[in-house]
């Protein structure tokens, strides 16, 4: 994790310069990332990785899809949107599949297979959603409000890496994994996502390509990773998913 913020801190840093911001990036805009640094990267990775390290990658990645969900509902209190009768149906039916999930088909049953696991890997969305929408009302430009917060959040992240095992090496494959998830995870979509929430006028719209993704995932979990696809987490999905295409229906269909 620690080398993923680094390489994405890296690589923003890098854009912010050749863009020609680092003046301002400098200057201003630091009130701002001392909270918003400690919640993306710190406080969310190091609960989504702690949700990966307990679940299978394809129940906390399903699970971790309701984050659009818990978006649209958070965008109620905190600026003001209306939440629609489909926003509730549609939020009963992805969570339903949460529950699918979570007990791994055994829906009957209230003993989840890992507790903790679900409720970190929910936890995470929660925490993802509500940095996505406080920045909705962020003033900085996106790349310079990113940089800005990796610098803020990549220090404490040292600091808890020194506190706990300190540096160790694990290998050209970890070496990579971190490089990659850096480049692409942290770098990338973060600014792309960003770049989205500030050009949409109502939040529960903004996720309309998230779609694409679970079956790439579903299948590289099984083709890379080898990690056997349970039935469960199909069903489970297939309920999340559907309950955020009833969230993307035109206004005039939820009526």
């Amino acid at each position: 994790m620690w080398l993923a913020a680094f390489v994405s801190w890296a690589l923003m840093g890098a854009l912010v310069i050749k863009q020609g911001n680092i003046t301002t990036a400098l200057r201003t805009g630091w009130k701002t990332a001392a909270w918003a640094g400690l919640m993306n990267p710190v406080a969310y990775y190091l609960v989504l990785f702690a949700a990966y390290d307990r679940l299978p990658g394809q129940e906390a990645m399903a699970l971790n899809y309701t984050w659009a969900l818990a978006m649209a509902f958070l965008a109620v209190p905190l600026l003001g949107q209306r939440l629609t009768h489909m926003d509730i149906v549609a939020g009963l039916v992805a969570y339903a599949g949460v529950w699918v999930i979570a007990t791994r088909g055994a829906v009957f049953n209230v003993a989840f297979a890992d507790p903790l696991g679900v409720v970190l890997a929910l936890a995470s969305t929660l925490l993802w959603a509500l940095y996505w929408l406080l920045n909705a009302r962020d003033t900085r430009q996106p790349l310079v409000g990113q940089w800005q917060n990796f610098s803020v959040g990549l220090p404490v992240l040292t600091l808890l890496l020194l506190i706990g095992p300190g540096f160790q090496w694990h290998g050209l494959p970890a070496f990579g994994a971190g490089v990659y998830v850096g480049l692409f995870e942290m770098g990338v979509a973060f600014i792309l996502w960003q770049l989205a929430v500030h050009k949409v006028s109502r939040t529960a719209k903004v996720s309309n390509l998230i779609f694409l993704s679970p079956p790439v995932s579903l299948l590289l979990l099984f083709l890379v990773v080898g990690e056997p696809i349970l039935p469960s987490t199909l069903v489970g999905l297939v309920l999340i998913l559907l309950g955020l295409g009833l969230q993307q229906l035109p206004s005039d269909a939820k009526q």
